[in-house]
């Protein structure tokens, strides 16, 4: 199957730079470029592509509010925010809003197009130590409480509870699977059914769900 990606940044030498890196893979095609967030949001609905990059500073409708409409109009898209620092003030706002992970613009060609099959095939991309710099960074931005507060959490089994909470830690399945003592096939299990009674779009939101309930806590 071919992934069909959107690019969204308003330096055109970028969008050129990765539709050349894109169009020499042979299970990808970039299908559009958007030099602002509405104009991505207007191709998104138009072209519904598998994956968007999403650069954050745009001029007019910045990434974050274009990926919070975009996921409305084309919910089948992923957005992969791309962004200049790790410590990004609008990296949290951005997976908030939707996205299913953030990777630097300098990254190397084969990071990002390891980021762009990854999302597309409804993982997300967030290593455990951005997991890390983005809480520690942005703890005004999660409400306080105690565990429990959202009555979803009380849809979830006590196994599913520990395997959000994993999630929430930026483990993977297979890490997940040796920590826990479970098959990787379970742990996808559990996690498909964590995402149905939370009624959250990924693994994206998992994380920011374990942390805004204080399942996970800053290190």
């Amino acid at each position: 199957m071919t992934i069909r990606i959107l690019i969204a940044d308003d330096e055109a030498l970028l969008r050129m730079a990765f539709s050349t890196v894109l169009e020499a893979q042979p299970d990808m095609a970039p299908v559009g470029e958007a030099a602002d967030g509405a104009q991505a949001v207007r191709l998104a609905r138009e072209l519904r592509p598998d994956v968007v990059l999403m650069d954050v500073r745009m001029p007019g409708t910045d990434g974050i509010e274009a990926t919070r409409q975009l996921i409305r109009v084309s919910p089948q898209s992923r957005v992969l925010i791309l962004t200049t620092f790790d410590l990004d003030e609008y990296a949290f706002a951005g997976l908030n809003a939707g996205a299913s992970g953030f990777l630097l613009k300098n990254a190397r060609p084969e990071e990002l197009l390891t980021a762009i099959r990854s999302v597309a095939a409804g993982d997300a991309v967030l290593s455990p130590r951005i997991t890390r710099l983005l809480l520690e960074n942005f703890r005004p931005h999660i409400p306080g409480g105690s565990p429990g507060r959202d009555e979803r959490l009380s849809r979830l089994s006590a196994r599913e509870r520990e395997v959000l909470i994993q999630v929430g830690r930026g483990l993977s399945n297979t890490e997940i699977a040796a920590t826990l003592y479970l098959a990787e096939a379970t742990v996808k299990s559990h996690l498909g059914r964590i995402l149905q009674k939370l009624e959250l779009r990924d693994r994206i939101q998992a994380v920011i769900f374990a942390y805004e309930n204080r399942l996970i806590h800053p290190a």
